[in-house]
C-alpha cells in the first residue's frame, strides 16, 4: 500500500456523520487486510486535508478507533493499527459497537438491541 489516505473517503451526502464514515472505513480496511497490524495511519491534519473535513472530525474517528482497540497512538511516532490485540477481533468489536450506536440512534433500547443482534447472528449462522 503506497498511501493509506487512498483507503478513506467521506460522502458529504451520506446521513452518517463523517467521523463514523471514517471509523467504518478503517475497521473495514483492517478486517479485509488492506491495513495490517502495525500499519501507520495518516496524520490527523494530513487526512483531514485529503478528505476536506475538519481536523476534529478525523481526531474524533481516531479517538473512537483507539477506544475500540483498532488503532493505537504512539506519541510523536504517529498512529498505527493495533499490535496488542488481534486486529480482526478489534475490528469485529468495532462493528458491533457501531451497530449498537446505530440502533440507539433509532431509539432502540439495550435489551431490544441485544435481541435484534442475537437474532441476526442466529439467522446468519443458519443460512
Amino acid at each position: 500500500m503506497s498511501d493509506a489516505t487512498d483507503l478513506f473517503a467521506v460522502d458529504a451526502d451520506s446521513p452518517e456523520p463523517p467521523y463514523r464514515q471514517l471509523h467504518g472505513a478503517v475497521v473495514r480496511a483492517v478486517a479485509d487486510g488492506r491495513l495490517s497490524p502495525g500499519a501507520k495511519l495518516p496524520t490527523v491534519r494530513g487526512l483531514a486535508a485529503h478528505l476536506g473535513v475538519a481536523a476534529n472530525t478525523v481526531a474524533s474517528a481516531y479517538r473512537a478507533l483507539e477506544a475500540d482497540g483498532v488503532i493505537e497512538g504512539r506519541g510523536r511516532a504517529g498512529t498505527f493499527v493495533s499490535l496488542g490485540e488481534d486486529p480482526l477481533d478489534a475490528a469485529a468489536r468495532g462493528i458491533a459497537i457501531e451497530a449498537v450506536e446505530r440502533l440507539r440512534a433509532l431509539g432502540v433500547t439495550g435489551a431490544r438491541a441485544e435481541q435484534l443482534l442475537t437474532e441476526a447472528v442466529r439467522g446468519a449462522d443458519a443460512g
